[in-house]
């Protein structure tokens, strides 16, 4: 059986939003929020574009920092994204 990744991530929308979840299963969430049936807010700006990930080993972990990214603002998200694409 596979090991499960807790991960949180950030999503570009269609509309140029930005979108902050967690999972333990990016691939299937990815194409829950495409298809229409993942978070409200991101169902009718499909498609989305995966942007951002940091991986947890535990569900509170990666809860924890989806609530502390949901609270930066959106120049703050950017830079986060900038700053890994560097590494």
């Amino acid at each position: 059986m596979s090991e499960k990744r807790n991960v949180t991530y950030m999503l570009r929308c269609s509309d140029g939003t930005l979108y902050t979840g967690w999972t333990n299963n990016i691939e299937k969430r990815l194409e829950a929020h495409n298809a229409g049936k993942g978070g409200k807010y991101t169902r009718a700006r499909t498609p989305v574009e995966l942007v951002y990930l940091e991986e947890y080993e535990t569900k509170q972990e990666a809860m924890s920092r989806e609530v502390q990214i949901k609270r930066l603002t959106r120049k703050e998200k950017e830079a986060l994204m900038k700053k890994e694409e560097e590494i």
